[in-house]
């Protein structure tokens, strides 16, 4: 099809449309609260009624404000590299391309299920059960997720190394819960609900379709009974199930694990991880048990599932409907464009993130934060070497393992190369296929190779931050490094209460109730003394006790467990960064000065609180307390601040009752 012809006919992003640069402001803060009772509203009580979540998110916050700004830039970029002629630039011509057939919605509709057609008579032609590792090893291999997860990863006991994982998966819903607690009751219903509606629009009578939902929905109750919660997908430990190759047969003899792996091109290997051994023998049950039909069913669904979203209108708002508007509460679609960028920084994203970098991150965000992480580090390895509740043994090598940990900031030293890949103007889904084969094949080759320290596992543009454990570092992609986290015009206080207290957080994973289980070189062992390792679970157990005693919602706590970690990091982080601070205003006393009728304390606390800024759906905190490890924005801005032994001596005691979410906890 003529480019041009493509061009004419696309939408194109409005001049309108650009956000504007979120940062810190006092204008956002309740001074009618009194901050030792609600802290957070003192924050950001104006900023939290004076913005409303827009009818096409799930939540509006400080990080979603600049998710949307960085979207803008990387959806101008692509509108560049689509319109003009980049014959000569390979990244730009392949981003382009990819971005052209996606906004061409024309040609989108016209192919309607024809892009999953030779998927589903792969299945259909299926004439034993034998032959469905076969299949799935194929399907796998395009980037379906279905009947089982897996991985290439640094090997958790020999991280020099690549290993391959199989994991728990298969499921629709976000995880095993959703399928057994009374509680989702209703979900489950609009999940079967949804399903029927999909197979009815790819062509089944309204009884078949019904009849299929049932099916799929029997097979992943099955699949989900046999999967770990959440929490007990937290113990690194008891997730890493080494087995040797040669006994696979042996140890899971129904599964047919080790065709699959021949399948899909592992390359020699001594052993492989499985991560919920019980999880594979329900599985081996199962295909010998469930009827060949029924597993087709419910490959086609897995199939059609993971088509929905880029395939025509009517599946797309279908598919919508049930995975943003019910389970999430988003009300509208956000625009295709913004979808698109999504798409392509998901499957071309270190091209895309490249030319992101070019024109948004110059070297001097880079260097202003490795002095801030530097300052945090050399407050973090002092604190380590004081802790009065750990051994000297201990401790020592606690030193050793943060004297070998490391920061990457920005970007990595070196881009996927990305030029293997075939990107054509008007084939949406073949480029995803294409990219996924692409990213499974790069990751099944490194298997049994020696780990690539300078890979990063988060695109530039990515408005977040990550410690990995395996290689005991953190990285801080572009895309977080802006307003308001860091913001060049403003007082120190700011920036460390804001990024200060995040790099800080991801520093102290290195030691949380998961991190600390990995050595100085990044492989689980256990380097605690009994007595050190018993000193720390009583600080984590205070920590359990402080968060599973909060409401997200009124009746709805939050689980402690789940969310250990990074309410230790939570709290760590604020600790660190404030030390760093008044390190800062000690060198130079000329920054000890009021800003804004605020002290330089008082600033650093309510930046922190400003950086949680949020207003999330009910539906979406629903889904947060069952999944994810993060406590909700309003406790994570309120709680380490309020906690912090030197909160109080900051915000002066006024009239009212106060309430106290706990006692000073110091781990860190």
């Amino acid at each position: 099809m003529d480019v041009k012809e493509i061009r004419d006919r696309i939408e194109r992003i409005g001049g309108d449309e650009k956000p504007e640069m979120p940062r810190f402001s006092v204008s956002y803060m309740d001074l009618s609260m009194n901050p030792r009772i609600d802290f957070y509203r003192f924050c950001n009580g104006e900023w939290i009624n004076s913005h409303p979540i827009p009818e096409d998110k799930v939540r509006w916050s400080a990080f979603m404000e600049l998710f949307e700004r960085n979207r803008y830039v990387l959806g101008k970029i692509l509108e560049e590299c689509a319109f003009r002629d980049h014959s000569e630039d390979q990244i730009r011509a392949k981003v382009g391309s990819f971005y052209l057939s996606a906004m061409d919605t024309q040609r989108v509709e016209s192919r309607k299920f024809e892009p999953v057609r030779e998927f589903v008579e792969l299945i259909e032609a299926m004439e034993d059960s034998s032959e469905i590792m076969t299949v799935v090893s194929k399907l796998h291999r395009k980037g379906m997720s279905l009947l089982f997860s897996y991985s290439s990863a640094s090997d958790e006991k020999n991280s020099t190394t690549y290993a391959y994982y199989l994991q728990q998966g298969g499921l629709s819903l976000p995880n095993r819960d959703y399928y057994i607690l009374d509680s989702f009751e209703s979900i489950r219903r609009d999940y079967r609900n949804h399903v029927a509606n999909i197979f009815a629009l790819y062509g089944q009578t309204k009884e078949k379709a019904e009849e299929s939902s049932e099916t799929v929905f029997g097979i992943e109750l099955a699949l989900a009974k046999s999967s770990r919660t959440p929490v007990e997908l937290r113990d690194p430990e008891k997730n890493y199930n080494r087995i040797k190759f040669d006994e696979l047969e042996q140890t899971l003899p129904k599964t047919d694990i080790k065709r699959y792996l021949t399948n899909i091109g592992l390359p020699s290997v001594v052993h492989v991880v499985i991560r919920q051994p019980e999880f594979f023998e329900n599985l081996g049950n199962m295909l010998g048990e469930v009827p060949l039909s029924s597993w087709k069913t419910y490959l086609i669904w897995k199939v059609l599932n993971f088509a929905s979203p880029f395939l025509h209108d009517d599946v797309a708002k279908e598919h919508f409907d049930f995975f943003e508007k019910k389970l999430f509460g988003r009300q509208k679609q956000e625009k295709r464009w913004k979808r698109i960028v999504s798409v392509i920084d998901s499957e071309l994203g270190e091209a895309l993130g490249k030319l992101y970098v070019e024109q948004e991150f110059g070297e001097g965000s880079r260097n202003r934060m490795e002095v801030l992480v530097n300052d945090l580090k050399e407050v973090f390895g002092e604190k380590l070497s004081k802790l009065d509740w750990m051994s000297e043994s201990t401790k020592k090598k606690a030193l050793e393992k943060f004297g070998k940990f490391r920061a990457k900031i920005g970007y990595p030293t070196k881009f996927i190369d990305y030029s293997s890949i075939k990107i054509s103007s008007d084939d949406y889904f073949g480029n995803i296929l294409r990219c996924e084969l692409f990213e499974f094949e790069r990751e099944i080759k490194r298997v049994n190779s020696p780990v690539d320290r300078e890979l990063w596992e988060m695109t530039p543009p990515t408005v977040n931050a990550y410690f990995s454990p395996t290689e005991n570092e953190i990285v801080f992609p572009a895309g977080i490094l802006q307003p308001p986290f860091f913001d060049p015009e403003l007082d120190d206080a700011v920036n460390y209460g804001a990024t200060g207290g995040v790099i800080a957080h991801e520093i102290t994973h290195g030691f949380d109730d998961e991190g600390r289980k990995y050595d100085l070189n990044g492989n689980l062992n256990d380097w605690w003394s009994t007595e050190d390792a018993k000193e720390f679970g009583e600080r984590a157990k205070s920590v359990v006790n402080l968060y599973s005693s909060l409401e997200a919602l009124p009746g709805l706590h939050v689980n402690g467990e789940l969310t250990l970690g990074e309410n230790i990091a939570d709290l760590g982080g604020i600790s660190i960064a404030y030390e760093a601070l008044q390190r800062r205003l000690q060198r130079d006393p000329s920054l000890r000065k009021e800003v804004d009728g605020l002290t330089p304390e008082q600033r650093f606390y309510i930046a922190w609180s400003q950086s949680w800024r949020a207003n999330t759906r009910e539906e979406a905190i629903k889904w947060q307390v069952s999944n994810d490890p993060h406590s909700p924005d309003n406790l994570r801005g309120e709680v380490p601040a309020r906690v912090h032994f030197a909160f109080n001596s900051h915000f002066k005691e006024s009239d009212g009752t106060q309430k106290n979410p706990g006692q000073s906890i110091s781990i860190w």
